[in-house]
């Protein structure tokens, strides 16, 4: 799964953790501390966004997948899980009362794993029954686990949203270290979308590899026999990228990888992407494939992605992440009734 000469850098007399795959093992309950709630920090106003809000309620992940940033972000390493789902949540409960025209999209997987944890934590049962009494946000749980077992009896009024991250068998295999694999994952969307839950999809990170068109092919038919388009609150697609820094982290931590092999370039925010002619390729063979089977209503987005690529693959890009951000929320009302009145751009303009 990955290198196993990697030695172990905790200090057995301090506990202190210098290597952040010693921590995954470990999970801390700990209290709320500070503010919790913010916006994605993956906002770059020079890219479209989507603006989603995210609340910082599990602290590193027990999966292991090569290409992610936190194994260049996090420093104590160990992995934490907020208990005090009362203060989470009087947080969350100030900033909707402040803006009750708006909704919400609000995210707890920036850090982590909304759902890796679950079987220790519970702590994605008590947010989703926290979630369904309130009347402008939606809570997505996004995943690369099949850990949906405290779910499905949950009267969650339509409120949460359960995302999986996909990709191909080969992605997952080389590259998803200890994630479930992909019929796992889809048996569990299955059976949350049989509970009633919205389910959002993320097509990200897109990678190269041998064989790329035909298997981002079959990944698409096996998601919607799984699900059927109606329960997809929406979709996002997005390429690999990374931080310059991190070309070196990944080769020394996952040395069998080849993702820093490919011919990459710098963008606006400093990130490392597949060049445009590629990326907009990718997009557009798995556009053309989604399309096969989701409806016209249904909400596809890029992740981190330039106007002038949205124009290329979809025909079109919103104005601006606040645009996005109205787009979102009127998708979700017209399709699922989430607010009590049609949703007016001129209140997402003066609110951001």
């Amino acid at each position: 799964m990955h290198d196993e000469t990697v030695t172990n850098h905790r200090d057995t007399e301090t506990g202190i953790i210098s290597h952040y795959r010693d921590g995954k093992d470990i999970v801390r309950a700990i209290p709320k501390k500070g503010k919790a709630m913010g916006t994605c920090a993956t906002f770059n106003r020079k890219y479209i966004c989507c603006h989603v809000q995210v609340l910082s309620s599990v602290h590193n992940c027990p999966f292991e997948c090569s290409y992610c940033f936190l194994q260049n972000y996090l420093n104590d390493g160990i992995t934490k899980s907020v208990d005090d789902i009362d203060a989470l949540m009087d947080e969350v409960r100030l900033k909707l009362d402040g803006e009750p025209r708006r909704l919400f999209r609000i995210g707890t997987w920036e850090l982590g794993d909304s759902l890796a944890l679950e079987y220790k934590t519970g702590q994605a049962a008590r947010l989703v029954r926290e979630f369904a009494g309130l009347d402008n946000a939606v809570l997505e749980l996004k995943t690369k686990s099949g850990c949906v077992d405290t779910l499905p009896d949950i009267e969650h009024n339509g409120r949460t949203v359960v995302s999986w991250s996909l990709n191909t068998d080969h992605v997952i295999e080389t590259e998803e270290h200890g994630t479930a694999v992909l019929n796992d994952r889809l048996d569990a969307m299955h059976r949350v979308a049989n509970a009633g839950y919205p389910v959002g999809l993320h097509f990200d990170p897109m990678i190269i590899h041998d064989g790329w068109e035909d298997a981002y092919r079959s990944l698409v038919s096996r998601v919607f026999e799984a699900v059927g388009p109606e329960r997809v609150a929406w979709i996002s697609i997005g390429s690999l990228r990374f931080n310059p820094e991190m070309k070196k982290k990944i080769e020394n931590n996952y040395p069998g990888s080849r993702l820093t092999a490919a011919e990459m370039v710098a963008g606006d925010d400093a990130k490392m992407r597949y060049v445009k002619p590629l990326r907009v390729s990718m997009y557009k063979h798995l556009y053309s494939e989604l399309r096969k089977h989701v409806r016209k209503d249904n909400l596809i987005y890029f992740c981190m992605e330039r106007r002038d690529v949205w124009d290329k693959v979809f025909g079109y890009h919103p104005d601006s992440y606040i645009h996005l951000d109205y787009l979102f929320a009127k998708s979700l009302h017209e399709r699922y009734g989430l607010m009590n009145e049609e949703p007016q751009r001129d209140q997402y303009e003066k609110a951001l």
